[in-house]
């Protein structure tokens, strides 16, 4: 059975924009980018929420762009290359390849996911992990801290949840972002 991990690229007071939406503080360097590459190599399925998967087609043309780095370009091919879920009621068609569109969040159609996949799934955009982690779906969560307090925004996780985790690795670069994986049970 594949596990569903939520990642999240996070300010260290826990928000994944600020409260304007800006999350320019987020953007990897290259260090941190092959790092995130090689997570996101073994997922085979995306699920996105409708503004999320809007910011992340952009990866569906950055191969065409001139000057792009190697750690872009990787990551260009590893998100191309994988299926998409985009959870929308308003987006009416899709700008990218292997891509398909689910009106609702159907906890039992994910659960049916899982075990008929043979790769990983990821699961992104705040709001739809939060709902994925109320219905106890979500097998590991891996954040990336950035060293930031932004003072508001999207949260990284839903309130009122209480989750125990098991930290699985941990890991500190150069620029001061930590990278944490856990467990949840």
């Amino acid at each position: 059975m594949a596990k569903l991990i939520y990642m999240a690229i996070a300010s260290l007071d826990g928000y994944v924009t600020d409260e304007d939406g800006n999350f320019e503080w987020a953007k990897p360097d290259e260090e941190v980018h092959a790092f995130v590459n090689d997570l996101e190599r073994p997922i085979g399925t995306h699920l996105y929420g409708r503004r999320l998967y809007e910011v992340m087609t952009g990866w569906e043309t950055m191969h065409t762009l001139p000057d792009q780095t190697p750690q872009t370009l990787d990551f260009a091919a590893i998100w191309q290359a994988a299926e998409k879920v985009v959870y929308s009621r308003t987006l009416e068609t899709v700008s990218s390849a292997r891509t398909r569109i689910e009106r609702d969040f159907a906890p039992d159609a994910v659960r049916q996911m899982k075990a008929e996949a043979d790769r990983d799934i990821s699961i992104g955009g705040a709001t739809l992990a939060g709902e994925a982690i109320r219905a106890g779906l979500v097998d590991e969560l891996h954040l990336i801290v950035n060293p930031i307090v932004v003072g508001g925004g999207t949260p990284s996780l839903p309130d009122g949840v209480r989750w125990e985790l098991e930290l699985l690795d941990e890991r500190r670069f150069a620029n001061g972002v930590v990278y944490l994986r856990y467990r949840t049970s």
